[in-house]
């Protein structure tokens, strides 16, 4: 089992890989199933926010609601896609009022 794994773009890959994470290419077409398949065998999943973009507003809900393995979206390499606020998820699984 890796400890790691990177779904996203080629150019933040190249980072992660050399930080010794598995790293995954995704795209439009196979995003889903690569981190579905990166859940199977990694204790920590991390998606780019561009590669975020490609799921449903329920397909990432679904996964950032994953104890285990956490899946957290991370800043993409260009900036372009604004990462998620978790705030109001993390208060709801907690039973915070705000």
């Amino acid at each position: 089992m890796s400890v790691t794994a990177f779904i996203g773009d080629e150019i933040s890959a190249a980072g992660y890989r050399l930080c010794g994470v598995d790293v995954h290419i995704a795209d439009r077409v196979n995003a889903l199933s690569l981190i579905k398949q990166a859940c199977e065998s990694a204790s920590l999943v991390l998606v780019s926010s561009s590669t975020a973009q490609y799921l449903t507003t329920r397909e990432r809900a679904v996964l950032m609601e994953k104890i285990t393995p956490a899946v957290i979206v991370v800043p993409d390499v260009a900036g372009k896609q604004a990462v998620p606020d978790i705030t109001t998820m993390i208060h709801k699984q907690l039973g915070m009022l705000e």
